[in-house]
């Protein structure tokens, strides 16, 4: 009898597109979204445009679930995660970022928010003992100073009333909230139920912090009735949330949060891109400088990373 050569499986294969597809889509819708956000924070309070876009998404995300014919029902580990996760991700981390819009360039927020890996690695460092080597964090120092570049630029090109490093503060407001919401879904508990109803819940209770805080923040209710504002919300909610999250979540749980972040390399150079197109970034010698390195830094350290 003769031997058969070895076929290589094809597991591996789907598993490889599996990995790479979510990731492209991620990487181009969420680098579509912080412009959309400008638009949606620049006529009614932001702390209400955060709250419609996760009062949609639920209920999408949960139809999702339906649809899929997974059981909206899921353990108790899962709905405490979902609840800090909802508390964490969908409610303060997008306060904040909502927030930072107001006084920061989309692209700049976009690119600071490339420095996600640094608390994430930090945190799963902490809390799952995932090591890190030396050069990634001589990686996320150059990204650090990269970013301190463009705050030097926008700071420069603001108007003298401007609260630009109040708007990069909150960005990094929302990076710690962020990193953490990350580490709880990348956690034993989150494994305990489907990605599609674990975010539906976590929408649910994001959305119930939201208008808590919303209310707090900006009175009652606000709607931007513009169809213009409306399709917004619709995009952030169902491409930029019901589409992309379970995406994010599933990456999280096959690669790591470690890993899973190099969508941060990808994602400011989208957004830069379409701030320069659509809000006139004005680029100069010290802002190609600091988007270089913040970049090239965020991939220093992403590929230096033992995972």
């Amino acid at each position: 009898m003769t031997a058969c050569p070895a076929t290589p499986p094809q597991p591996a294969k789907h598993s490889y597109l599996g990995v790479v597809v979510p990731f492209v889509v991620i990487c181009l819708v969420w680098g579509s979204t912080w412009l959309v956000i400008k638009d949606q924070v620049s006529t009614i309070p932001a702390p209400w445009t955060a709250t419609w876009r996760f009062a949609v998404a639920a209920p999408g995300m949960a139809l999702l679930a339906l649809y899929r014919r997974e059981s909206l029902r899921i353990p108790a580990a899962a709905q405490r995660v979902a609840m800090a996760v909802g508390a964490a991700l969908f409610c303060l981390n997008f306060q904040f970022v909502y927030q930072a819009e107001k006084h920061v360039t989309s692209g700049v927020v976009a690119v600071t928010f490339a420095l996600l890996i640094l608390p994430n690695a930090v945190f799963a460092r902490i809390f799952l003992g995932i090591r890190v080597s030396l050069g990634f964090v001589a990686g996320s120092a150059l990204a650090l100073i990269g970013i301190a570049l463009l705050v030097l630029h926008e700071y420069r090109m603001a108007p003298p009333d401007s609260e630009v490093i109040f708007g990069i503060g909150l960005c990094f407001g929302a990076l710690l909230v962020a990193s953490a919401a990350n580490v709880v879904q990348a956690s034993a508990g989150a494994r305990t139920a489907p990605a599609a109803p674990l975010l539906a819940w976590a929408m649910f209770w994001g959305t119930v912090c939201n208008f808590a805080v919303s209310w707090t923040l900006a009175g009652p209710p606000v709607i931007d009735p513009r169809p213009q504002a409306l399709a917004g919300v619709a995009y952030l909610a169902l491409v930029g949330s019901v589409l992309t999250f379970p995406l994010y979540f599933n990456l999280l749980h096959r690669i790591g949060p470690g890993k899973a972040a190099f969508h941060a390399v990808i994602v400011p150079v989208v957004a830069m891109l379409l701030s320069t197109l659509f809000e006139g970034y004005q680029w100069t010698l010290l802002a190609a400088t600091g988007a270089a390195l913040a970049i090239f830094g965020v991939l220093i350290a992403l590929s230096s990373r033992r995972m």
